[in-house]
């Protein structure tokens, strides 16, 4: 099997939209993903008729009908002038020191986007711990638990010199409220790749007994404008800075009409990935066009066989 057939798209997509939610929107998108008491759960990014997002809970049994949808956000803004233009694109992980779901998203004011921590038990309800990697940054995850001691942040921040162009880096803390200075991770590729632009990180890390599976966003420029796609990477369970490999080609593009369409065409952006062990089955949540959410799926074994091809490692 090659690495462009890995993700298969389920032929419901999409699975979610606008028209779905219990409250007039523009468009739902974006979606953290996890497993609780059984059901799936996506924390959609929502798009409200003012432009402004907020991030609301759906669950499902099955994890691609039957949606249940919270009529409240869980993290809509509160007023401070950090949140008023926004909640976005939610990663969450279980964290076992915690004994809490740890949500990272980009939360959006004047000032720039900047990284938002807040906890749950069960995504009824919210802890805000604030902001904690400040603006211009963005695409955040926590790895589950500490490594030699210090939590580790993938991010994504920006800098002036930077111009239109962002890498993955990581950040250590012990508090996860004082964060170490950058270590690059991921960079774009030089030249023609499909992610020369820039490169952003989808879902929380995956832990596999090969290291942490890193699926990442890539975008091109093209004539016509900009270009998402979704492609894999291999880090060091120890050392996440080691990049054990990396594919060449992407695995997921816009081809699918919703993809090609949309308020932003020509985009797949993944945030939310979950792996069955019993089927060894990957269901990769992510948004199609910035207007709706999806679903795609491939088997770890198959991921895995891929990244270990001699050819990949860097």
């Amino acid at each position: 099997m090659s690495a462009s057939e890995l993700f298969e798209r389920h032929p419901a997509n999409p699975i979610l939209s606008a028209d779905d939610w219990p409250y007039p929107v523009n468009a739902t998108f974006n979606p953290a993903a996890a497993i609780v008491d059984g059901k799936t759960v996506l924390l959609a990014r929502v798009e409200d008729r003012r432009g402004i997002s907020h991030l609301t809970v759906a669950r499902s049994a099955n994890g691609v009908s039957e949606w249940s949808i919270d009529p409240e956000p869980l993290l809509a803004p509160s007023g401070d002038a950090s949140e008023q233009w926004g909640f976005e694109d939610a990663r969450v992980v279980w964290i076992d020191e915690l004994d809490r779901w740890a949500i990272t998203c980009t939360v959006y004011g004047p000032p720039g986007p900047a990284v938002f921590l807040a906890t749950t038990k069960d995504f009824t309800s919210v802890e805000r711990r604030g902001i904690i990697r400040q603006p211009d940054d963005k695409n955040a995850a926590l790895l589950p638990y500490r490594i030699e001691g210090r939590w580790v942040l993938f991010h994504r921040p920006r800098t002036q010199h930077e111009g239109g162009h962002g890498e993955i880096a990581l950040s250590r803390s012990n508090d996860l409220v004082n964060w170490s200075a950058r270590e690059r991770v991921l960079g774009p590729r030089d030249g023609a790749w499909w992610d020369s632009l820039r490169i952003g990180l989808g879902p929380p890390p995956l832990r596999t007994d090969d290291g942490w599976l890193l699926v990442y966003h890539g975008v091109k420029q093209m004539v016509g404008g900009e270009i998402y796609r979704v492609g894999l990477a291999l880090l060091d369970l120890k050392n996440p800075t080691r990049v054990l490999s990396r594919l060449p080609n992407w695995v997921l593009a816009p081809t699918a009409p919703y993809e090609r369409t949309g308020d932003v065409p020509n985009v797949v952006f993944p945030c939310g990935l979950l792996h069955d062990a019993a089927t060894d089955e990957l269901r990769l949540y992510y948004g199609a066009g910035d207007s709706t959410i999806c679903l795609a799926s491939a088997r770890l074994r198959d991921v895995l066989e891929a990244l270990r091809d001699p050819s990949n490692a860097t």
